[in-house]
C-alpha cells in the first residue's frame, strides 16, 4: 500500500537521532532547517555533526543508545550501522507511538525519509517503495524544473505582483540567479536591454509581452523616463513586470530609478541581485581583481564620461595613485584618454591591462597590453563594446596561470 505523504512541522519539537555517522551527517541539517530540537545519541560522531553540537546547534550524548532514550520524541532516526540497535530503537519507539525512521531496512521501517529538495518557497519530496536512488533522480528533475522556471505557473495563486528588477547577470544566460530565473518565468510583461541575456526570451511563454528597451551606444535608445513609464503603466493594469537587465540592477544598471520611480507610483518593486560583470567578466578571463601579496582592493568605475569631463565625479587622480586593481566600465572609447590620465596620476605606463570582450559568452576575447599602449592595441584590435578594462598586476597573475596550464600539457 502506498504511504500517506505528510509534512512535519518540526519547529520546537524535540528530533532523536541515534547514530553519528554519513547518514546522520545528511539528516541532522534538514531538521535543524525545519527548526527541530535535534537530540544526537552516538559514541562517536563526524566532524560535521561535532561542529553542530559545540556550536550548540545540536545536543550530543556520547554514548551508545539507551532504553529510555525516545521518551519526549515526536520523531525518531535510527541511524546507526548496526541493525540490532535500529531495531531496539524503532521497537521503543513504536512501543511509545512514536514516529520513527530506520536507515538501513526499509520494510521494518514505520515511516520513510523522501528524497527531498527545495527550490525557493517549494519543497519537493519523492518516495519510490525502497529505491532511493531513482527517487533523488525523480526529485532533482523536479527541482531543477522548479528552479530554472520550467515548471512554474503564472496562474498561481501567489502570483507577484508589481515589478521586479532581475540581474541577469554578465550574459551567459546559465549565469542568472535561481530566483531571476523563476520570476522571469511567472512574468506578463518583460522589459528588456541588449545587455541582459537574450537567450532567456526564448524561453518565455508565447502570451509573455517583451519590451525591448535597449541602450545602443552612439545609436538607437529608449530613454530611461520611458522606460519608467513602461513599468508603471503594465504593473498597474495588474501585470508582473519583470525588468531584466544585464550584471546586477543597482551597479550602474539605473536599477535605483527605476525603484523611485514605481515607489513614487504606488507600485510594488522587488529586487534581484546579479552577478555583476565587474567581477564575472575578470572572472572568466582568468583575472582575480584580488590577488594575496598583489592587489588587497580593487574599484569599480563607470568610465561613460571621460576625466576632465564636467559631469565626472570619479577622482581619477586618487585612482592614479591606488595600486589596488582597477576595473573600468564603458571605457572603450574612452581609454586614449583615460590611460594617459592614469600615468599623469602616478600609474607607470606598463601596468598590465587586459581588455575582455563579449565576456562570458561564446565570442568571449581578450587583449592584453600595458597602460602605454592599450589604446592603440584596441584600435588596432577592433574592440567594440561591450568590454571590461582590467588594469593592474593582477593581470600577470592570469598570465602565469596560462603559462602553468600551457607547460602542464606539454609532452615531458
Amino acid at each position: 500500500m502506498p504511504p500517506y505523504l505528510l509534512g512535519l512541522r518540526l519547529r520546537g519539537r524535540r528530533v532523536l537521532v541515534v547514530g553519528g555517522g554519513r547518514v546522520a551527517q545528511r539528516r541532522v541539517p534538514a531538521l535543524l532547517d525545519a527548526g527541530a530540537e535535534v537530540v544526537l545519541v552516538s559514541p562517536e560522531v563526524t566532524a560535521s555533526l561535532q561542529g553542530l553540537a559545540e556550536a550548540g546547534r545540536i545536543a550530543w550524548h556520547a554514548r551508545p543508545y539507551r532504553r529510555g532514550d525516545c521518551a519526549g520524541a515526536w520523531l525518531v532516526q535510527a541511524v546507526t550501522d548496526d541493525a540490532k540497535v535500529n531495531g531496539n530503537v524503532v521497537a521503543e519507539a513504536e512501543a511509545a507511538r512514536i514516529w520513527s525512521v530506520r536507515a538501513d531496512d526499509a520494510e521494518s521501517s514505520p515511516a520513510w525519509t523522501p528524497a527531498s529538495g527545495q527550490a525557493g518557497d517549494a519543497t519537493v519530496g519523492v518516495l519510490l517503495g525502497g529505491d532511493p536512488r531513482r527517487a533523488a533522480g525523480i526529485r532533482d528533475a523536479v527541482v531543477d524544473g522548479l528552479r530554472d522556471g520550467a515548471l512554474e505557473s503564472r496562474r498561481s495563486r501567489q502570483k507577484p505582483s508589481g515589478v521586479a528588477l532581475v540581474g541577469g547577470g554578465p550574459g551567459d544566460p546559465g549565469l542568472i540567479t535561481v530566483r531571476g530565473r523563476q520570476l522571469l518565468a511567472m512574468a506578463d510583461v518583460v522589459v528588456t536591454d541588449r545587455l541582459a541575456p537574450g537567450g532567456l526570451l526564448d524561453e518565455l511563454a508565447p502570451d509573455v509581452e517583451v519590451i525591448d528597451a535597449a541602450k545602443i551606444p552612439y545609436g538607437r535608445t529608449v530613454t530611461q523616463d520611458k522606460i519608467n513609464d513602461y513599468l508603471v503603466e503594465h504593473a498597474k493594469q495588474g501585470k508582473f513586470v519583470v525588468r531584466l537587465k544585464g550584471g546586477d540592477p543597482f551597479v550602474f544598471g539605473r536599477g535605483g530609478e527605476e525603484a523611485l520611480h514605481c515607489a513614487r507610483h504606488g507600485v510594488p518593486v522587488t529586487v534581484v541581485p546579479g552577478i555583476s560583470s565587474s567581477v564575472a567578466v575578470p572572472s572568466a578571463a582568468g583575472i582575480p581583481v584580488t590577488h594575496r601579496g598583489v592587489a588587497q582592493e580593487f574599484h569599480v568605475v563607470s568610465a561613460h564620461v571621460p576625466p576632465g569631463h564636467p559631469e565626472s565625479t570619479v577622482d581619477w587622480e586618487a585612482l592614479g595613485r591606488a595600486h589596488g586593481t582597477l576595473v573600468l566600465l564603458m571605457a572603450v572609447e574612452r581609454m586614449a584618454v583615460i590611460a594617459p590620465a592614469l600615468v599623469r596620476y602616478g600609474r607607470a605606463s606598463d601596468t598590465p591591462v587586459a581588455v575582455i570582450q563579449d565576456g562570458t559568452l561564446p565570442g568571449q576575447r581578450t587583449l592584453t597590453a600595458t597602460l602605454g599602449t592599450v589604446a592603440g592595441e584596441m584600435a588596432a584590435g577592433g574592440v567594440r563594446p561591450p568590454a571590461i578594462v582590467v588594469v593592474g598586476d593582477v593581470v600577470d597573475v592570469a598570465r602565469e596561470i596560462d603559462m602553468i596550464r600551457a607547460d602542464l600539457g606539454r609532452d615531458p
